[in-house]
């Protein structure tokens, strides 16, 4: 039995982002890489998960990672500023170097293309540990943009892409980015 809806579906690749200075990027660029794409914030409790995406980044980078960096501002306005600002603050405060793109939305009718397919492909993360579990509860209640089951529910939603352009995993915003390592090293 052969999935013919599957072969008429949209992949990863055939995506477009906005580049930091609102140009046009095809993720095809990154066929053949893993990908680990987060939308994140400047002024979150989470911005400090800057520091070990970086280092796995700087760790991986030339086996074949890729961290896409979105920054979103749906979430508590924690990604005040223009693109330039959060890519500034970034690179000064936390030196990173991966590739950031353009503020989007990742819930709502002006969702980014690119977070409707990730949340499609996986639709909720799995939160363990009652420190975590609490947290996300708390945060629950103040994302206002979540309105349907799979939506992200606060900034540093972290989605796992294969080599293939196949997302394999979705960790929520109190996954410790380090602790995805293991699941990196697995795919490269």
């Amino acid at each position: 039995h052969i999935n013919l809806e599957r072969k008429n579906k949209m992949d990863i690749y055939s995506i477009k982002v906005k580049g930091m200075n609102e140009e046009d990027v095809s993720l095809s660029k990154y066929k053949g890489k893993v990908l680990l794409i987060v939308n994140t914030a400047t002024m979150c409790g989470f911005t400090p998960q800057y520091k070990p995406l970086e280092e796995l980044y700087e760790r991986y980078k030339e086996k074949g990672l890729e961290i896409l960096d979105f920054p979103c501002d749906q979430f508590g306005h924690q990604a005040p500023g223009s693109n330039e600002d959060i890519n500034e603050f970034c690179t000064l405060k936390y030196k990173t170097m991966f590739n950031r793109f353009a503020k989007v939305d990742v819930n709502g009718k002006n969702a980014s293309e690119l977070f409707k397919y990730l949340k499609k492909q996986v639709k909720e993360e799995d939160v363990e540990g009652l420190k975590n579990k609490l947290t996300m509860n708390a945060i629950k209640k103040l994302s206002t943009s979540v309105e349907k089951e799979n939506d992200i529910k606060w900034n540093f939603t972290k989605f796992l892409v294969d080599r293939k352009g196949n997302v394999v995993k979705r960790y929520g915003p109190t996954f410790d980015p380090n602790n995805i390592e293991k699941d990196i090293i697995e795919l490269l």
